[in-house]
């Protein structure tokens, strides 16, 4: 068996790929190991070869070019080099670019933590639009990409990502919206903008994105951390508009019967203009956005998004439902494209960019290029099989064989091609026909599958998963949908003569939707669904109306129930409740959380994100591998997204695909479901407003010394401690098949005297820390600060163990070391320290937290209460006891678990410059005429990192946020015993108390 179906996950979610395995030609995985390193992209949709032999036409999916994408290849190459430049620096961005690119690579996120393939999509566009054109060799990059689009996008530069369906385009989105919100409010610049239009296929995917509105309670900015607190608000004043396309349709102003409008158009050479003209549509569409000179889009789903080919047509004359389906979204393509070009007309600016996210940017059916051809302005790709070797989606399989030996082909692999000519085409052929004439072959495909799904349905139950796995039908047209539905969920007919039965329950019985007695089931299991009738936000039509109407009316009666009998009327009502339903598929306490089946009209829509499909059955045909993924998509979103603790890496999770050519998969398995962890929203509570806790946001230290004589006072934090952990092995031995071994150590580091190491430190801190308002070295202070530097050296605050001294000189320690020595010069040299304030947003509040998180938590509950906040985040039980210790201790005022409140501290490590997050921020009554603010760490084992943290919150931090003024006093302690929390902490507050003046 391959290695593939053993091991499909190779990879961790949170970092870049770094095993794939080997494809054949075709994009099939081939046998043996994985292979090391990241698959370059290349166009691939992979199928399993079936294990029969290959019909004639059965090859008709393989005709796709499997060739690499060299120009994504290419700036994959150069964004690894720049993401691995270790100090920020160096990385060519702006100061809050760098800030976003630490948090979302570092933070430690206390909800969801942002994908690889989502900072790496981010990434991509950042680094075309601060790094590239800066550098001469990557300018023909950006050339490139201004070819592909003057060709396919006049006036308009488009850059796509393609992300698998289930990796979490919508947080990408919120990224990009926070790097230019942010930007564009601190810097005026043509490379950003706060305002922003983002177009979706539907109101389904536009109802979703609210999250990306930062006035929603639930915005992924807050909810999600996407953005450090203290950028909130200038994210808060980005202007975002989110449409569905069907907005720029120019809308009738004057609606007119026939008559009239050939009265009022009389002998007039003109025609009658009654619909909007361009600017009122974007008016209407577009809103506030037409007040800024510049605005960004970003598309959703963004392969319905393209101009036509001029003079294309790649595909030849096409006829039935291909034809139909390419008119329809070649209509679709040119009304969302012209709303786009419209707003680059209007603004005075034009649009900056546009931002195109999906999993398949690929030319549609009736654009004129070959269906399926990648949109050339394609800059990152994370394919769906990196997807899966990542754990990010679930892995889809379908059958591979079968026991009907008439036939060369697996027949469930690609059913449409054996039942397709015996169903009908339109609903008056439906109507000739009843749910008992489906052909035979559906029938047992849908029952094989059914009984697949029944087993997990009791597995789910056994594992007490309170909602239903969720088993979905893709059919080709209403006609047909109408009647798989029926003869799933059952049917009753008012007007029923002879051997035809007025009523039937239903052949699936988990899926029926009346019981043995006729009756209507007070909640339906099986759900019909036209995507495209309830997306438009258009009336339903009468065929659709009469076949769903049942199933309408109880789901009506069921919100009156719950919400008050004043909703569920009228027409539009209806396809706004169906959209409800299908958008609450499997989440408690919604109209949707009971829903077995889907019975779907061609597409299940887009950004459809129910995460508890576990089949899919495919009754329509599939003419190319996008098509295939599109509606393989819809079943992919993992249901749990914890982590295996023993190997780092996702569980596998599985889809059941039948009628669709695409696999994975070849062996079916058992998988053991899992209950999701429950999700706990961590938030300020209002009406503890006077336990809110404020402080400082810093963003440096500056140090004013009266004179220039320095000295240093060195104390225990002042020493640095090498091993070989910090520069590798220093001590190797060699041996060969015969003779002696002999023993090698790098010689040259030992023979380096004291004088040279100190004068390599005092060049570091002179250059480093003491320049003047100028920017030039203090050179006339070298001397102390050798002087200084041997000091250190000779009093022993250097120790090297299993190293030699002259490790020392190597580019980390000695920025290490010259850190040490600086904060001894600031602590014994008189002057006064200050803290530098973030010019943007010098202050923060724990008012402002607000966040989802599925880690354990300790509900905050001391009477009278004394935290701001709901919870304490618990990522440790040792914070569980001091969280204990602060809610009974009389002194304490107030507390706060430091969590997603914005309140870091900087710090150089060696070299570079870090944020130290403290576990608490506590506020102490010490008897005096003002309460003291602790912040307080609970630390095991401490590294030098961990050193470097302390002796900067102690020796910088405190110091300089004291003498700045306006923020109370501050102090800081570190906690290493929890077993004396409560003794320890009593002690500290004694000690503080002593320093009080009488």
């Amino acid at each position: 068996m391959s290695s593939f179906y053993e091991r499909p996950i190779l990879n961790s979610p949170y970092r870049a790929p770094e095993l794939h395995h080997p494809l054949d030609d075709n994009g099939r995985p081939l046998e043996g190991e994985p292979k090391s390193g990241r698959r370059p992209s290349r166009f691939i949709v992979p199928v399993p070869a079936s294990r029969k032999k290959a019909a004639n036409d059965q090859a008709l999916l393989d005709l796709e070019t499997y060739t690499e994408n060299a120009l994504i290849n290419e700036i994959r190459g150069y964004l690894d080099s720049w993401r691995g430049l270790r100090n920020p620096a160096d990385w060519g961005v702006t100061g809050t670019t760098q800030r976003l690119l630490e948090h979302w690579r570092h933070h430690d996120f206390v909800g969801p933590r942002p994908f690889f393939c989502q900072i790496e999509a981010v990434e991509t566009i950042i680094w075309l639009t601060e790094v590239a054109p800066k550098r001469a060799a990557t300018k023909g990059l950006l050339d490139q990409l201004a070819k592909a689009n003057a060709e396919a996008n006049p006036q308009l530069f488009r850059l796509a990502m393609k992300m698998a369906t289930g990796s979490g385009k919508t947080t990408v989105m919120a990224m990009l919206i926070a790097w230019q919100a942010v930007n564009a409010a601190r810097k005026d610049s043509k490379d950003f903008s706060r305002a922003f239009l983002i177009v979706t296929p539907g109101i389904t995917i536009r109802d979703r994105l609210r999250v990306l509105l930062p006035s929603e309670p639930d915005n992924y900015y807050e909810t999600r951390e996407i953005v450090p607190p203290e950028m909130l608000p200038e994210v808060r004043r980005a202007e975002i508009v989110i449409t569905n396309y069907h907005a720029f349709q120019h809308r009738e102003t004057l609606p007119l019967p026939k008559v009239a409008r050939s009265f009022l158009q009389g002998n007039a050479p003109e025609p009658l203009k009654t619909t909007e003209t361009d600017a009122e549509m974007l008016d209407r569409a577009c809103g506030k956005l037409l007040n800024y000179d510049r605005v960004n889009v970003i598309n959703d789903e963004a392969h319905h998004c393209y101009r036509h080919k001029v003079g294309g047509d790649a595909e030849g004359p096409l006829t039935g439902d291909d034809k139909k389906e390419a008119a329809e979204n070649e209509e679709a393509a040119r009304l969302w494209i012209n709303g786009i070009e419209a707003l680059d007309r209007k603004l005075s600016k034009g649009v900056r960019a546009v931002y195109d996210l999906s999993a398949t940017p690929f030319f549609l059916r009736g654009s004129g290029y070959p269906e399926g051809y990648l949109f050339p302005w394609v800059v990152s790709d994370f394919s769906l099989m990196d997807a899966i070797e990542s754990g990010i989606v679930k892995l889809p399989r379908v059958p591979v064989t079968d026991n009907l030996i008439q036939t060369d082909s697996v027949v469930y692999r690609h059913l449409w091609k054996h039942i397709g000519k015996d169903l009908p085409k339109t609903a008056a052929g439906a109507n000739k026909l009843s749910p008992f004439d489906l052909p035979n072959m559906l029938r047992t495909a849908l029952s094989a599958l059914y009984s697949h799904y029944e087993g997990e349905f009791d597995r789910w139950e056994r594992a007490g998963i309170g909602v239903p796995p969720v088993f979905i039908v893709v059919c080709q047209n209403t006609a047909i949908s109408k009647l798989v539905f029926e003869w799933i969920a059952g049917f009753e007919r008012g007007d029923a003569e002879g051997e035809r039965a007025a009523f039937h329950a239903g052949h699936l019985e988990r899926f029926r939707n009346y019981d043995e007695q006729g009756g209507r089931l007070a909640r339906p299991r099986t759900l019909l669904i036209d995507s495209r009738q309830i997306e438009s936000g258009d009336a339903l039509d009468k065929g659709f109306r009469e076949a769903a109407g049942p199933e309408i009316e109880q789901f009506k009666r069921e919100r009156n129930k719950r919400e008050g009998a004043g909703g569920g009327q009228g027409e539009t009502s209806e396809s706004e409740l169906l959209r409800e339903v299908m958008n609450t598929v499997g989440r408690p306490g919604r109209l949707g959380e009971q829903i077995r089946c889907v019975v779907s009209v061609s597409m299940l829509t887009e950004g459809w994100d129910t995460n508890t499909v576990t089949h899919i059955l495919g009754v329509r045909a599939f003419g190319t591998q996008l098509l295939c993924e599109q509606v393989v998509g819809r079943g992919l979103r993992r249901q749990s997204y914890d982590l295996n603790p023993k190997t780092g890496l996702f569980d596998v999770e599985y889809a059941d695909i039948m009628g669709i050519p695409f696999d994975f998969a070849s062996s079916p398995q058992t998988t053991k479901p899992v209950a999701p962890k429950p999700v706990t929203r961590v938030h300020a509570i209002k009406e503890r407003i006077e336990l809110e806790i404020r402080f400082p946001r810093v963003s440096g230290y500056r140090r004013d010394l009266p004179s220039e004589k320095l000295e240093a006072a060195f104390t225990a934090d002042s020493r640095l401690e090498i091993t070989p952990a910090d520069i590798g092995p220093t001590s190797v031995v060699m041996e060969g098949i015969v003779g002696a071994g002999v023993t090698i150590t790098p010689q040259v580091l030992e023979r380096l005297r004291p004088s040279e190491i100190s004068f390599n430190l005092a060049k570091h801190l002179l250059y480093t820390q003491f320049r003047d308002d100028e920017g030039f070295p203090k050179q006339h202070l070298f001397p102390q600060i050798q002087r200084i530097a041997r000091k250190w050296l000779d009093e022993g605050y250097l120790v090297t163990r299993g190293v030699p001294i002259g490790a020392i000189l190597y580019q980390d320690q000695l920025a290490r070391a010259a850190e040490k020595i600086n904060i001894a010069l600031t602590r014994g040299s008189e002057g006064r320290l200050l803290a530098v304030l973030d010019p943007y947003n010098p202050r923060g509040s724990t008012r402002f937290v607000n966040f989802i998180t599925s880690k354990p938590v300790w509900k905050t509950g001391a009477q009278p209460p004394k935290c701001h906040i709901s919870h304490v985040v618990l990522d440790s039980s040792w914070e569980e006891q001091l969280a204990l210790t602060l809610e009974n201790h009389p002194r304490v005022l107030a507390y706060a678990k430091n969590q997603a409140m914005g309140f870091d501290i900087p710090y150089l490590d060696a070299g570079v410059m870090r944020r130290y997050v403290p576990d608490f921020l506590v506020r102490v009554d010490i008897g005096g005429d003002e309460p003291v603010n602790l912040i307080l760490e609970v630390k095991g084992i401490r590294d030098e990192s961990d050193k470097a943290k302390a002796q900067t919150t102690r020796e910088l931090w405190v110091p300089g946020v004291n003498a700045l003024g306006g923020f109370g006093r501050w102090a800081f302690s570190e906690f290493r015993d929890w077993a004396a929390m409560d003794e320890d902490f009593a002690a500290l507050i004694d000690r503080l108390m002593q320093k009080v003046p009488a």
